[in-house]
C-alpha cells in the first residue's frame, strides 16, 4: 500500500497552500444574494475571540477551491464557470440509485470490515484520485441524509461552496431526520461504524496519502464549508466528522513525536561511535529521516490548527447542544492524548466557558472531560491556573439542576481535592457535606465519597490505632472515624435524617457495620487520654447506630431516597442475610446492656429497641440465647412501667408484637409474658377508672395523672394487640361520651379515649372477618358502631382543638372502612355499611373550613413548629379526601374544597388535584358540576362583600383565574370531557338565569358570572359551541338596550362560544383515520336541532363586537404554520410547546424569530369525532330548555345519581395539562444551578493567565440573523419552503 512520498518541495508547497486555507474571502458582489451567512448558526459573542491567546490567522473562504491534479495547471480549467453552475443549481438534479457498493451503504449495513473498505478506497484513489475523492465526498453527504448527488461535471467546475449550495436545495427530506438522530439499532450502529470509518481512514493514509496535497486539502475544506451550513444534518454531520478526523490526526501525531524520538535517539547513539565505527550513510539517513518527520509533525499540526479555529471554534458555540456537546467531548479527548500542544489555558477555557451552558447534556461532556485530566498525575499540574478560575463555577454545579451533572461535578471536585487538598476552601466543603442529605441518592453517594475522601481517609498514628479501653480492651481503628461522623451529624443539624447519612456512605466505607466498635464506645469507660461521650454524642451516635441496623437488615433505602419498585439481585439479598445474621449475633447479647444503662432515658430507649425489629429471631434459638430473651423482655416490663411517652410505649407494643409471631419457636414464651403485661396494664386501668369516676367525688390530680397515664398505655398496646377480650369498651366509651357541662375531663384523657374505641371497633370487624358472621354478632359492632360517630359527631364542636381533631379523624377513617366497598369485599357485612349523612357532611365541611383552610398570621412561631402544623392540616385534607375518592359521600361535597385551590396552592395542590383527578374517573359530569358549583360559591361570596360585583376588583379576577386552572386541568381530549364541559356551561348559565334579576335595570344579578364561563369555552366542539350558544340565547331573556359595559359579559361570551367558526380545533388526543388526508367528513347536525341551533347560534351575532385578530406568526424554526388559536390553545393549556413550535424556538434557542415571507396559509385538519350521530343528541339532552327555574347548583337529585364505573384508561392523565407554571422559587434555583448566569469579569494582563475568559453570551443576538436568514430563504424554491423548514435548527 505504500506509496513513494512527496519531496520536500512539494511538501513546501502543501503547507503554503493548507495555511493558505484558513483565510476568508469576500465572495463578488453578484453572489452575494446566494450564497448562506456562514456564522448564522451560531450564537455570537463579539467579543470572545479578541484578545486571544493564539492569533487569529486571515481566513479564507470555506469554499476552498480543490487541489489541482494532474494536467490541471491552469486555473481557469479547474474552476471558473459559476454562471452555469448557478443556473443549474435552479434546476433539481435528477437523483441516481445509490448503488449498494457505495460507501454510505458499506458502512450503513456494517458487513464489511472497514479495513478492507477503505483499503479497497486506497486502491482506487492510487488509480484515479478524482473519482475517489468524489466517492469520499458523496460518502459525507449521504451520511448527512441528503439524496442528492454530486456529478463529475459538478465536482470539476464548481466550488465546495456551490456545490454545498447546490445540495442544499435538493435537501428535500419529509422528516428531517437524518441518520445521525434516527432511531433504532441500525442507525445506532451506523454512528459507530460512521467515526471508526474515519478514524481507519486516517490511520491507513497516515505515511503517505494525506501529506500528498489533494486528500486532506479537499476533505477539510468540504467539511468546514458543511458546518456552517444552514441546514442542521449538514451541520451536524460535517461537525462529528471533522472532529473524529482531528481526533485522528492527533494520533497520528503522537507516533510521529514517537518516531521522532526514536530516530533521535538513534542518531544520537550513531553520533557518539567513534569516528572508525560511525556509517556516514547511517547518519545521514537518521537526519533525512528525522528532518522529514519534523516536516510532516509541522504540517498535522498546521492541520490541527486550521481545523481547530475553522470548526471547533465556531461550533463549540452552535445553536445546537448535540453539536456542542461533540465538540466538548472530543477537545477532552485531545487534551488527554496530546497534552504537550492542547493541555494549554488557550485551549481550557473553551472548556471552561461551556461549563456555563444552558443545556445539561453540554455541562455533563465538560465534567467528564475534566474528570480525566485530574486524575492523572502527570496532567493535574497544568490546571493550575484553569482550576483558580473556574473552581468555584465547578463547586456551583455540585447544586446543579440536572442530577447527572451533579454527581459528575462532586465526583470532580473529589479529584481536584486528591490533586490539592488546599485548593478547595472550608466553604467549598461545606456546600458539598450537605448534599449527603440530598433526597437524589446519586448525587448523596457522590457527596458521601467526598466526605468519605476528606475526613475519613486519613492515615492514623500509632496512638489513635492501639488505643485501649478502661478494662484494657482494644478499641477498634474504626473508633476516630466514628467520632468524627457522630460529630459531623451533630454540626449539620439535620437530626432527623440519620438514615439519610447512612446510606450515602453505606457502600462507600465499612465502618458503618462496626457494631462492636458502637457498642463499645456507648458501654465501655473511656481509656486514658480518651474523652468521654457527653450525652448528645450518645444520643446521635444510638440513632446513627440503629439506622445502620436498619440499612443492614432490610437492604431497603431511606423514604423519599430511589425507587420503590427497586428489584434486588441475589447477590444483594444474600449479603443482606449475612449481614442481618451477624447484626443480630452481636446486638442478642449486648442490647440488653444497652437498655440497663440507658434505660431511664425517653429518647435514647425508643431508638434502641428498634433494633429487636430487624433481628432474626431464629437465632435465640440456634444460637440458644434463652438468657437474653428473658433480660429483653423483663427490660420491656421494666421500660413500660417507668415511661409514658407515646413513642417509647408504641416501640415496645411492636417489639413484644414482633415476639409473638407464630413462625418462630419463641413465640408461645412471648406470648405468655405479653399476656400477663397486658393484664396487668388493663388492671391499673380499670382501677384508675374507678378512682376518678367515683360518686360524689371530685378527681384531684393524682387520680387524672393516674387515669391518663393508664390510658396512653392502653392505647398504645391497642394499636398492636387485640385487648377486646378485656371487656374495655363500656368504660372507654363512659370517657367518650361524659357530659363536659357536667364534669371537666382533661383533654388528654379524651382524646386516648377516642383513640381507643376507634381502635376497638377495628378489632371488633376484624374478628367478625375471620368468624361465622350472623346478625348476632355483628349487632354489638352495628350498635357501638353508630353511638360513637354521633358521639364523635357532636365532639367536633368541642371547646379543645385536640378533641376536635382526633374525632374528624376517626370519623374520617371509620367511613372509609364501614363504607359501601366493605359489602363488596365481604357480602354477610352489608349490614355493617355505614353512610354519613347531610348533617355529618356538613360538620366535616365545616372542619376544613375552621381547621385547614386558613392562613397563619403568627410570624413569630417557629418554623420547625410551622412545618409540623401543616403536615398534621394536610393529613386531616387528605383523610376528607379519601371519603371523596373511595365514594363515601358524594363529589358535590368537594366543593368547599375546590374553591381553595389557588389560594392554598402551595401547601395542598398537590393532594386537590390527586383528588380532582380521581374524581373525574368517578364521574366526569357530577365533577364538572362540582367545580361549578365552588366557582359559584366563591362569586356569591363576592356579592357578599361587594354587592354589586365589580369585573375588575382583585376578588373577582381571582376567581376568573381559579376557573381558567379548572379549564386546563380537562386536559386536551376534547371528546373524553365533551358531556363534562357541556353540563359545567349549562350549570353556570342556569346560575345566572335563576339567580334573579336586579329591580331598576333588569340585569340578572349573576350576570357578571357569564365572563367566568368565558374560560370554558375553548373546551367545548365546534359542534358544541353552538349548541351552547343555541341554549343561552333560547333562555337568557336580557334587557333589548343591554350594550355596552353593562353588556360586557354576555358578548364576551357570546364571542368566546364563536370563536374559531372559520378555524379547525384539535379534538382529540388520539388521532382517528379519515377517508381523505388532512380533512374529516363533515359533521351534519340531528335534524331536529339543526335548524333550532343555526338560528340560536345566528342570533346575537350583531350584538357581539368583532375581535380584532393579530395575524399568524411563524418562523423559519417552524416544522408546520400554525392559526392562532392554536397557539392561544397551546398556551391556555399549560403544555410545554413542542420542540419546534414558535414558542420553544424564541424562547430556547438564541437566533430572533424571523418572519417568513413564504409561509402557506395554515390549512383545515378537520377530523371525524365520533361515529354515532346520536352524539350531539346527548349533548342537547344535556342541555335541553327546561321550564323549572331552580337553580341546579342547590340539592338536586342530579347528585343522588350513582357515579359511573371508575375508568382505568391509562391515557386520562397523559394529556392532562399542568395546573401551574414553575413557582419563581424553582426558577431561582434554576437560574442558580442550570448554567444561565454568567460571570461578567476576567483576567487580564497578568502572564500565563486565560485571557477573554468571558464565556460566551447565550442570549445576545447577532444584528444580522434575520438578514441571514431572509437571504437563505431566497435560495430555496418556493415550493419546497414547507419541507425545508424543518431542517433549520
Amino acid at each position: 500500500m505504500a506509496e513513494p512520498r512527496p519531496s520536500r518541495k512539494s511538501k513546501a508547497a502543501a503547507l503554503a497552500g493548507l495555511r493558505n486555507l484558513s483565510g476568508r474571502r469576500q465572495p463578488p458582489a453578484a453572489e452575494i444574494e446566494e450564497e448562506p451567512m456562514n456564522e448564522s448558526t451560531e450564537v455570537v459573542h463579539p467579543d470572545v475571540e479578541s484578545e486571544n491567546d493564539f492569533e487569529e490567522p486571515k481566513m479564507a473562504p470555506r469554499s476552498v477551491r480543490k487541489r489541482a491534479g494532474p494536467g490541471e495547471g491552469s486555473t481557469s480549467s479547474r474552476r471558473g464557470r459559476r454562471g452555469g453552475a448557478r443556473d443549474s443549481s435552479r434546476k433539481k438534479t435528477q437523483e441516481e440509485p445509490e448503488s449498494e457498493g457505495s460507501l454510505f451503504e458499506i458502512v450503513k449495513s456494517g458487513k464489511t470490515a472497514l479495513t478492507t473498505v477503505i483499503d479497497d478506497w486506497i486502491e482506487a484513489y492510487k488509480q484515479d484520485r478524482d473519482t475517489a475523492l468524489l466517492d469520499l465526498i458523496q460518502f459525507f453527504i449521504h451520511c448527512s441524509g441528503c439524496k442528492g448527488r454530486i456529478t463529475p461535471h459538478m465536482y470539476h467546475n464548481m466550488e465546495h461552496a456551490e456545490i454545498i449550495r447546490k445540495m442544499t436545495e435538493e435537501f428535500d427530506e419529509e422528516s428531517g431526520d437524518y441518520p445521525l438522530i434516527m432511531s433504532g439499532p441500525q442507525w445506532k450502529k451506523f454512528k459507530a461504524n460512521f467515526c471508526d470509518f474515519i478514524s481507519v481512514l486516517v490511520r491507513q493514509c497516515q505515511y503517505s496519502i494525506i501529506y500528498d496535497q489533494y486528500m486532506m486539502d479537499n476533505v477539510i475544506s468540504l467539511l468546514t464549508g458543511l458546518t456552517d451550513s444552514q441546514v442542521r444534518a449538514f451541520r451536524h454531520t460535517s461537525t462529528l466528522a471533522s472532529m473524529k478526523l482531528m481526533t485522528s490526526l492527533v494520533d497520528v501525531a503522537l507516533n510521529l513525536s514517537i518516531a521522532l524520538d526514536h530516530t533521535q535517539r538513534q542518531y544520537e547513539a550513531e553520533r557518539t561511535k567513534s569516528k572508525g565505527k560511525q556509517a556516514s550513510e547511517r547518519l545521514e539517513v537518521l537526519m533525512e529521516k528525522r528532518k522529514e518527520t519534523e516536516e510532516n509533525q509541522e504540517e498535522i499540526r498546521h492541520m490541527l490548527t486550521y481545523i481547530f479555529k475553522g470548526v471547533f471554534v465556531h461550533r463549540y458555540r452552535d445553536s445546537q447542544p448535540e453539536i456542542r456537546g461533540i465538540c466538548t467531548n472530543e477537545i477532552g479527548v485531545w487534551m488527554k492524548r496530546y497534552p504537550s500542544m492542547f493541555l494549554d489555558d488557550s485551549y481550557l477555557k473553551y472548556i471552561g466557558w461551556t461549563l456555563y451552558d444552558r443545556v445539561g447534556d453540554v455541562r455533563l461532556c465538560c465534567v467528564r472531560c475534566l474528570q480525566p485530566l485530574y486524575d492523572t498525575e502527570e496532567l493535574a499540574p497544568k490546571l493550575e491556573l484553569f482550576t483558580n478560575r473556574f473552581k468555584d463555577r465547578i463547586v456551583e454545579m455540585t447544586l446543579d439542576k440536572e442530577y447527572d451533572v451533579a454527581v459528575q461535578a462532586v465526583r470532580l471536585v473529589i479529584s481536584i481535592l486528591k490533586y490539592n487538598d488546599t485548593v478547595l476552601t472550608d466553604k467549598d466543603c461545606e456546600n458539598v457535606y450537605e448534599l449527603v442529605y440530598s433526597s437524589h441518592r446519586g448525587v448523596a453517594q457522590a457527596a458521601g465519597e467526598f466526605l468519605n475522601a476528606k475526613l475519613f481517609s486519613r492515615e492514623l498514628d500509632d496512638a489513635m490505632k492501639n488505643q485501649k479501653t478502661k478494662k484494657g480492651k482494644k478499641r477498634s481503628e474504626n473508633t476516630p472515624f466514628i467520632r468524627d461522623l457522630v460529630l459531623f451529624f451533630i454540626e449539620s443539624e439535620l437530626h432527623e435524617h440519620g438514615a439519610y447519612l447512612v446510606d450515602s456512605l453505606w457502600e462507600i466505607n465499612d465502618m458503618l457495620k462496626d457494631w462492636e466498635c458502637m457498642t463499645d464506645l456507648l458501654l465501655e469507660e473511656p481509656g486514658k487520654g480518651e474523652e468521654p461521650l457527653d450525652d448528645r454524642l450518645e444520643t446521635s451516635l444510638i440513632e446513627i447506630m440503629v439506622c445502620c441496623v436498619k440499612q443492614a437488615a432490610t437492604g431497603e433505602y431511606p423514604v423519599g431516597r430511589g425507587t420503590t419498585s427497586r428489584k434486588v439481585t441475589n447477590k444483594e439479598t444474600r449479603q443482606v442475610a449475612e449481614d442481618k445474621a451477624k447484626l443480630t449475633e452481636h446486638f442478642i447479647v449486648t442490647l440488653p446492656q444497652l437498655l440497663a444503662k440507658y434505660g431511664a432515658d425517653a429518647e435514647k430507649v425508643a431508638n434502641l429497641l428498634n433494633i429487636p425489629l430487624y433481628f432474626d429471631l431464629e437465632i435465640y434459638t440456634t444460637g440458644r440465647h434463652d438468657k437474653q430473651l428473658d433480660a429483653l423482655l423483663r427490660h420491656i416490663d421494666n421500660i413500660v412501667d417507668k415511661h409514658t411517652e407515646h413513642e417509647v410505649l408504641e416501640i415496645c407494643s411492636k417489639v413484644l408484637e414482633s415476639l409473638v409471631n407464630d413462625e418462630y419457636v419463641i413465640a408461645n414464651k412471648c406470648g405468655v409474658h405479653r399476656s400477663t403485661l397486658i393484664d396487668r396494664l388493663v388492671q391499673n386501668y380499670l382501677e384508675a377508672y374507678r378512682n376518678f369516676f367515683q360518686q360524689f367525688e371530685e378527681p384531684d390530680e393524682d387520680d387524672a395523672y393516674a387515669l391518663t397515664a393508664s390510658l396512653r398505655r392502653i392505647y398504645a398496646f391497642y394499636c398492636c394487640h387485640d385487648l377486646n377480650q378485656s371487656d374495655l369498651w363500656n368504660s372507654l366509651f363512659t370517657i367518650v361520651k361524659t357530659n363536659s357541662d357536667e364534669r371537666s375531663l382533661p383533654k388528654e384523657i379524651l382524646c386516648k379515649a377516642i383513640g381507643c374505641c376507634h381502635i376497638s371497633l377495628m378489632w371488633q370487624l376484624s374478628a367478625l372477618d375471620q368468624t361465622t358472621t350472623d346478625e348476632a354478632a355483628m349487632s354489638p359492632l352495628k350498635k357501638n358502631l353508630k353511638n360513637f360517630l354521633d358521639r364523635c359527631t357532636v365532639l367536633l364542636k368541642h371547646n379543645e382543638d385536640s378533641v376536635q381533631e382526633e374525632a374528624y379523624i376517626s370519623i374520617c377513617d371509620l367511613l372509609v372502612v364501614f363504607g359501601k366497598n366493605l359489602a363488596n369485599n365481604n357480602a354477610a357485612l352489608a349490614s355493617l355499611t355505614h353512610s354519613a349523612d347531610g348533617g355529618l357532611r356538613e360538620s366535616l365541611s365545616h372542619f376544613l373550613n375552621e381547621k385547614v383552610f386558613i392562613e397563619d398570621e403568627d410570624d413569630t412561631m417557629d418554623e420547625n413548629h410551622k412545618i409540623e402544623e401543616l403536615h398534621k392540616r394536610r393529613n386531616f385534607l387528605a383523610a376528607f379526601c379519601k371519603l371523596i375518592i373511595y365514594n363515601v359521600i358524594k363529589i358535590k361535597c368537594a366543593a368547599d374544597m375546590f374553591k381553595y385551590y389557588m389560594k392554598f396552592y402551595n401547601d395542598y395542590g398537590d393532594i386537590i388535584k390527586a383528588t380532582l383527578s380521581k374524581a373525574r374517573e368517578i364521574n366526569k359530569v357530577q365533577t364538572a358540576k362540582t367545580l361549578a358549583l365552588s366557582l359559584t360559591q366563591l362569586f356569591r361570596e363576592l356579592q357578599l362583600e361587594q354587592g354589586t360585583v365589580d369585573r375588575g376588583s382583585e376578588g373577582f379576577l381571582a376567581i376568573k383565574e381559579l376557573a381558567r386552572r379548572f379549564s386546563l386541568s380537562f386536559g386536551l381530549d376534547q371528546i373524553k370531557n365533551r358531556e363534562a364541559v357541556a353540563a359545567l356551561h349549562k350549570e353556570g348559565i342556569m346560575f345566572v338565569i335563576n339567580g334573579g334579576r336586579d329591580t331598576a335595570s333588569g340585569i340578572p344579578l349573576n350576570f357578571a358570572f357569564l365572563e367566568i364561563l368565558c374560560e370554558f369555552s375553548g373546551k367545548l366542539m365546534k359542534q358544541d359551541k353552538k349548541v351552547v350558544l343555541a341554549y343561552l340565547n333560547s333562555n337568557f331573556k336580557g334587557p333589548d338596550n343591554l350594550h355596552g359595559e353593562e353588556g360586557a359579559p354576555l358578548a364576551a361570551y357570546r364571542h368566546s362560544l364563536l370563536m374559531g367558526e372559520g378555524d379547525s380545533t384539535f379534538q382529540s388526543a388520539k388521532p382517528v383515520s379519515t377517508g381523505r388526508r388532512g380533512r374529516g367528513a363533515k359533521r351534519k347536525l340531528p335534524l331536529d336541532m339543526e335548524e333550532s341551533t343555526i338560528q340560536g347560534a345566528q342570533h346575537g351575532v350583531d350584538q357581539t363586537p368583532a375581535a380584532n385578530f393579530a395575524q399568524p406568526w411563524t418562523s423559519t424554526a417552524v416544522k408546520r404554520p400554525r392559526a392562532e388559536h392554536e397557539l392561544e390553545s397551546a398556551s391556555e393549556q399549560g403544555i410545554e410547546d413542542v420542540e419546534g413550535s414558535e414558542r420553544n424556538y424564541d424562547s430556547s434557542s438564541s437566533e430572533p424569530v424571523a418572519h417568513c415571507s413564504h409561509t402557506e396559509p395554515p390549512r383545515r385538519h378537520s377530523r371525524r369525532i365520533d361515529k354515532s350521530d346520536d352524539f350531539l343528541d346527548r349533548i342537547s339532552s344535556i342541555l335541553a330548555i327546561t321550564q323549572k327555574k331552580s337553580c341546579p347548583l342547590e340539592e338536586s337529585d342530579d347528585d343522588d345519581v350513582e357515579p359511573s364505573s371508575v375508568d382505568l384508561d391509562s391515557r386520562v392523565d397523559q394529556f392532562v395539562s399542568p395546573l401551574v407554571e414553575s413557582s419563581s422559587e424553582v426558577e431561582s434555583v434554576g437560574q442558580m444551578v442550570g448554567g444561565w448566569d454568567y460571570p461578567s469579569g476576567r483576567i487580564v494582563g497578568k502572564k500565563n493567565e486565560i485571557a477573554n475568559d468571558e464565556p460566551p453570551d447565550w442570549f445576545e443576538e447577532s444584528s444580522d440573523v434575520e438578514e441571514e436568514k431572509e437571504e437563505f430563504e431566497s435560495m430555496i424554491p418556493f415550493k419546497r419552503i414547507k419541507k425545508t423548514q424543518r431542517l433549520f435548527h
